[in-house]
């Protein structure tokens, strides 16, 4: 062990930073523009600074006020990868969060006083009721009061193949096959029928849409109603079950086998000149469509602000 293992880091960093002409001068500290990835392995929680060039992530400041500002004390992980450094946080500011989807505006937005209204009363709906942090690919339950039968609920089991909406319209689709029969619900999000939700089992999928199980066969989408939740402790990361489903025979809902879907999780059995055929329909060129992308970077960084601080109310 170094021993002062805060101070190489930041030489270390400096001369890399010099040596790619990066660094400029700030009022009170050097900066350099990174890229930074949190995560989380076997409790130790890892930040990942990769220099960038061209759009700026993250202004890290490289002083030895950052062991005050961080509350971190820092060990060096001997670990390069393509001017990557990796640093150890046993303790710090900038934590692993997650952020619910349906807080981020869609792209175009032309009334952002509507949004910022709803999350009023999106924050005010999670203060008393827990909506716990779940992904597309996790097993859930969720209880529901029936509207038609006076203080009577009723609880189903599924695995979350989509979310979707925004907003207090946020929704999110369960599936299960009950007795050889497919069955899906809609759920709103922020409706006062919920009443509990319930994560079985927390993971993702190598998709964020899981709408292709309808095609599959039963067994990937069937799951007993009586299942016991899959313990996960908050420190670490968010397993991804790399299953590749096999599909029933055609015709499907959809060509899924087509480039546009980008699908991962199916193991294709067709023949070789149909997907061939399929590749024809592929579009090489929008992969270079910078329009096409929405950087949610910096709105990310100020609606989480303002939720962690009104839910600390």
């Amino acid at each position: 062990m170094l021993k002062n293992p805060f101070k190489y880091c930041v030489l270390e960093f400096l001369k890399a930073v010099k040596q790619e002409k990066k660094m400029y001068r700030s009022k009170d500290c050097c900066k350099f523009v990174v890229e930074v990835r949190f995560s989380s392995v076997k409790g130790m929680h890892l930040l990942a600074c990769r220099k960038v060039t061209g759009t700026l992530v993250l202004c890290l400041p490289l002083t030895y006020t950052l062991r005050s500002t961080l509350s971190a004390y820092i060990t060096v992980c001997e670990m390069d990868l393509q001017n990557a450094f990796v640093l150890h946080f046993k303790k710090f500011g900038f934590s692993y969060r997650f952020l619910s989807p349906e807080f981020i505006p869609p792209r175009g937005r032309t009334d952002p006083h509507k949004f910022y209204i709803e999350r009023k009363d999106m924050i005010q709906r999670r203060k008393v009721f827990n909506i716990p942090e779940f992904y597309v690919g996790s097993i859930l339950a969720v209880t529901t009061a029936d509207p038609y039968a006076n203080e009577k609920a009723n609880r189903f089991v599924g695995i979350c193949i989509q979310r979707g909406g925004k907003g207090l319209g946020a929704t999110f689709v369960l599936r299960n096959v009950i007795e050889g029969q497919g069955v899906e619900i809609r759920y709103d999000l922020y409706s006062p029928r919920v009443q509990a939700i319930e994560v079985l089992k927390l993971e993702k999928r190598l998709d964020d849409n899981l709408m292709y199980l309808r095609d599959a066969l039963p067994e990937y989408s069937t799951f007993d109603v009586n299942m016991k939740p899959v313990s996960h402790l908050d420190h670490e990361e968010i397993p991804v079950n790399k299953l590749q489903v096999r599909m029933k025979p055609k015709p499907w809902s959809k060509r899924w086998e087509r480039p546009k879907y980008n699908i991962k999780g199916i193991k294709f059995e067709l023949p070789e000149n149909k997907m061939k055929e399929a590749q024809k329909w592929s579009q090489p060129w929008l992969e270079f469509d910078m329009l096409r992308e929405y950087d949610t970077s910096k709105i990310e960084e100020k609606i989480w602000k303002e939720v962690s601080e009104e839910l600390k109310k």
